[in-house]
């Protein structure tokens, strides 16, 4: 028999059905369902697959000069301001006009492309919903589809759930907030889709999907004009800004838009890419709305970028927040660079979530968002990220408050003084001391969101704070960092050096925890055994893993490719 790309059968021609009514070249090898059927017409996986043709080659080269820069790192090189790209950083140039539908983005709220959530997040009274296909989403088939069903709804103004356990049906409201999509990075693969015989790349696929359903009609009820809007994720270099500009300007083409009607945001969340700012601004220039302190992935980077650097080592995950010099350098510099081109410059998440049942812990945990969020807009932010809706008030209060009636503070607060910042202000070692207790939240958290992802989960509340891909990949990669160097718990008194012998009984005592506080029921149906396997294979492997996510995939790949004919 002979195995596919990832370990599945591959099916001969003689007994393929297609279910799905595919073009020349392009295999569906997900679950045939009418709805999805809907999405997936001959047409826009021609349009996926025109895209995929295009720029698979472009792609290819983006991943080969990471792993080119990656090789660098580990022999010694720090990432740094690009010499050759100083014409960039020294021009005068500004990106196009932000659209005015989009001018007012105080507090914008984020999360999975659920249909219950995307409803409760365009009503929520944030300015903006980032509906997510990347850190909050467990990409399996189910998710993935069902996704672009529920936004080609949401699009349209028509998209309603009935809740049968609460008897209750969820509406838009006549007032939402503007709809951003965010497709998966560059490195993630479609496995369920394959184009001449390679799996799609994901981002295309979900970027395809959706524009190609709801550009028109997102134009004409949303963007005044402009649109679809975007959020994208993970780059590494202006040389995937480049090819995502060319993503942008062959959608509007083959659809006859007009060029930068398309819109979007880049997450600033990979340590290389604070190095590039203006470099990956200028090659979207006709499509960028500005850049945001992705702040999560951005610690995950700054251990993935330096894992073969052992002076680099990191303190427990809850003390490398944005009083870190190297974070607040990182905020001060994109505050300053996006305003001087013209563009919004977003604040960080929030992560908190209400604490019921503890008005104390609750009121604490408030008390912490508010900080947080007056600390950016006083830097200069022009909005920030929320992960539930109950902090949406309290982030669009500070905002408000001060700044007043203006929509943003692009022209007001240029920053200059950040103009100052070094390379070595954006690399300096994050102080702080490691303890027990962080190395055992680390492997707790980092279980528990494997299990959940494994499940279908991508967002999970833990520990009243929402916890997605990139919070996880900070467990991951600490915890591995901590054993390949063995470094010594020094903040709690112990002394202790962590090894594989403390981090096997560790993982066994957070296993035990996990049940108790689950309870056996769930614990036994859940599959927190495989994401214990899978974690723990992460942490004390040899090489550091690029992504715990590329790993995981391969779990939730379901392929139905086809119904065999009968003989």
């Amino acid at each position: 028999m002979d195995l596919g790309t990832y370990g599945f059968p591959t099916p001969t021609a003689k007994n393929i059905i297609s279910n799905y009514d595919a073009p020349e070249g392009v295999e569906v090898r997900g679950r045939y369902d009418a709805e999805f059927a809907k999405i997936l017409t001959k047409d826009a996986l021609k349009f996926v697959a025109d895209l995929q043709r295009e720029f698979r080659n472009h792609i290819k080269y983006a991943l080969e000069c990471r792993k080119e820069a990656k090789r660098r790192y580990n022999e010694g090189a720090l990432p740094g301001f690009d010499p050759a790209t100083r014409y960039i950083r020294e021009g005068d140039w500004i990106c196009a006009p932000v659209p005015p539908a989009v001018s007012d983005r105080k507090v914008e709220i984020t999360g999975p492309v659920e249909r219950k959530m995307i409803i409760n997040a365009l009503n929520s009274g944030a300015k903006v919903f980032m509906a997510d296909f990347e850190d909050a989403l467990s990409p399996s088939w189910e998710n993935l589809m069902k996704g672009q069903v529920n936004l080609k709804d949401a699009v349209a103004g028509t998209i309603t759930f009935h809740d049968k356990g609460r008897n209750k049906v969820y509406k838009l409201n006549d007032e939402i907030a503007k709809l951003f999509v965010r497709p998966r990075g560059w490195h993630l693969p479609e496995a369920h889709i394959l184009i001449d015989g390679e799996p799609a790349t994901g981002c295309l696929v979900d970027f395809g999907l959706y524009f190609y359903h709801n550009h028109s009609t997102f134009r004409r009820s949303q963007g005044g004009g402009f649109g679809p809007f975007f959020y994208l994720p993970k780059m590494e270099h202006s040389r995937e800004a480049k090819i995502w500009n060319k993503v942008f300007e062959k959608a509007e083409k083959m659809t006859g838009i007009e060029r930068g009607s398309i819109r979007a945001t880049v997450l600033i969340e990979t340590l290389p890419a604070v190095f590039q700012m203006d470099e990956i601004l200028y090659e979207l220039r006709d499509h960028s709305v500005g850049l945001n302190c992705g702040r999560w992935d951005y610690i995950f980077s700054y251990v993935k970028t330096f894992h073969a650097h052992p002076d680099r080592l990191l303190p427990d995950r809850v003390q490398v927040g944005m009083s870190q010099h190297f974070m607040k350098s990182y905020s001060d510099l994109l505050i300053r660079t996006c305003h001087r081109r013209g563009v919004h410059a977003m604040g960080g998440m929030a992560a908190q979530i209400p604490i019921r049942d503890d008005p104390v812990a609750n009121e604490a945990a408030l008390e912490l968002a508010r900080k947080d969020k007056l600390r950016e807009v006083k830097a200069g932010h022009d909005g920030t990220w929320a992960a539930h809706p109950g902090l949406i008030p309290s982030c669009m209060e500070i905002f408000n408050n001060n700044m007043g009636n203006a929509p943003n503070q692009i022209t007001t607060m240029k920053r200059e003084d950040a103009a100052k910042l070094t390379e070595e202000d954006l690399l300096q070692i994050p102080r702080g001391v490691r303890t027990m207790e962080g190395l055992r939240l680390n492997t707790r958290v980092g279980i528990q969101y494997v299990a959940a992802w494994l499940t279908g989960s991508g967002s999970v509340p833990l520990y009243n704070l929402m916890e997605d891909a990139a919070t996880a990949e900070i467990s991951r990669v600490q915890n591995w960092q901590w054993l390949k160097y063995g470094v010594e718990l020094d903040g709690d008194g112990l002394g202790v050096k962590v090894s594989k012998e403390l981090f096997g009984r560790v993982v066994e005592e957070e296993m035990d925890r996990i049940e108790k506080e689950v309870g056996k029921d769930k614990f036994k149906k859940g599959m927190y055994k495989d994401a214990c396997k899978i974690f723990t294979r992460q942490c004390t492997s040899p090489t550091l893993d690029d992504f715990l996510t590329l790993d995981a995939y391969n779990y939730i790949v379901v392929v139905h490719p086809v119904e065999l004919s009968k003989l």
